[in-house]
């Protein structure tokens, strides 16, 4: 007889906020947010709850969070800090079970199938725990699988609402997943992006359980292998192994130019085609990173590395190049020369996968992707791209690590 899987998803409760609450006791019940400056560009990377009332929320422009809330207290990101609260929580983890799986620096996967307690027990107790250890609110999700546990957690969150941490608790008995799943909205499953969701609204699907009812050989043929995995998630199979190991390495790509390059536009372009490079190197081997770096150097042969960790793991090429921009404009002035630049990222784990805005969800875009990426593999990958220039000849490509600064 098969076993019955215990899989325990956590998710701290507003990491970056809480870790910044115990740090400054003031912050508590006040409207705040970490991230950049309003006047760099900056991003809102967490909030407070009080703060989410005016409708912040992460990966907002911080200006426009200014505009919502005018009292808003905006905090620097002590990434330092949360590294730190995040390394306790996860031994706090592993002290339960070896089985877990990291994979974001607030969030955890649990096998715990083999102790011999209830999974509900054990959530419970680690949640108070994690509470009185560290002083960080934590929300969990109990179920046989990955992609339920998750989804579990996601619901108990917002179920909870309130304003203050949710500390919620969602258990999924064995059996009852497609159940449970059937009146969530489509866009809870794993794969299913916006334009995913739009296309299945337009197909009359609005939850998951009319996913379930809609004729598989209709969706099938309108998302291809997405499909079948769609409706295998909708039904709440998913047989995904906890994968507590993996390469403990970084990936790279840097250009050194024939010639030293002053332009705007040639430099963006550049740092757009080494994270499309970094990303599909990610992807082909499924990991994710949360680390993006930026390797520089001038004329003179002055190097300079920077560095900046998300909330989240990545492997998506806009997202790595966006951030490697953001450090690219902090140390580059206009009309400066650049002999070489380089785009790395590092704190790698197994990718969940979850198709993002940005990802190809149609079958007639995935094989033409797919077209790319053999001939990519086979000839190199300049032989073409998506919306880029094709590469300079007298352009030296070579992968290395980057060396943080």
């Amino acid at each position: 007889m098969e076993r019955i899987r215990q899989i325990i998803h956590l998710d701290l409760d507003a990491f970056f906020c809480s870790v910044e609450e115990l740090r400054d006791t003031s912050l508590v019940g006040k409207p705040f947010a970490v991230g950049g400056r309003p006047n760099e560009r900056g991003v809102v990377a967490s909030c407070s709850y009080a703060a989410r009332r005016y409708g912040i929320h992460s990966a907002m422009p911080m200006s426009q969070a200014l505009r919502l809330c005018p009292q808003l207290i905006i905090i620097s990101s002590r990434h330092g800090n949360y590294e730190d609260a995040s390394q306790k929580v996860m031994a706090i983890l592993r002290e339960l079970t070896p089985q877990v799986e990291q994979i974001s620096i607030d969030e955890a996967f649990l096998d715990a199938s083999d102790i011999p307690e209830k999974a509900d027990i054990i959530a419970k107790r680690l949640q108070t725990r994690i509470k009185q250890e560290t002083g960080l609110s934590c929300s969990i999700g109990v179920a046989t699988s990955k992609l339920v546990a998750k989804i579990a957690t996601d619901v108990g969150k917002k179920a909870k609402g309130g304003s203050g941490p949710p500390f919620a608790m969602t258990v999924v008995p064995p059996g009852s997943e497609t159940e449970f799943l059937a009146p969530l909205p489509a866009d809870f499953l794993w794969g299913v992006g916006p334009k995913t969701a739009a296309r299945l609204a337009e197909m009359g699907i609005q939850t998951i359980g009319d996913i379930v009812s809609f004729p598989e050989y209709e969706l099938i043929a309108s998302f291809g292998k997405n499909g079948k995995e769609m409706i295998r998630h909708a039904r709440g199979i998913d047989r995904s192994p906890i994968v507590t190991s993996y390469p403990a390495k970084s990936y790279s790509q840097e250009i050194t130019f024939a010639r030293d390059v002053k332009s705007d536009s040639e430099l963006h372009k550049t740092l757009q085609e080494l994270s499309r490079r970094v990303s599909s190197r990610l992807q082909d081997d499924n990991l994710s990173g949360m680390t993006i770096k930026l390797k520089l150097r001038w004329p003179n042969f002055t190097t300079i590395t920077r560095q900046t960790t998300l909330n989240q793991m990545t492997d998506d090429a806009q997202t790595i190049a966006n951030m490697a921009k953001q450090l690219f404009e902090k140390v580059w002035k206009p009309g400066k020369a650049v002999r070489l630049l380089g785009v790395g990222i590092s704190s790698l784990a197994p990718s969940v996968h979850q198709l993002t805005i940005w990802d190809v969800e149609d079958p007639q875009s995935q094989r033409l992707e797919d077209a790319i990426n053999e001939l990519q593999h086979r000839f190199g990958e300049g032989i073409i791209s998506k919306g880029l220039p094709a590469q300079n000849p007298d352009i030296n490509l070579s992968d290395s690590k980057l060396k943080s600064p």
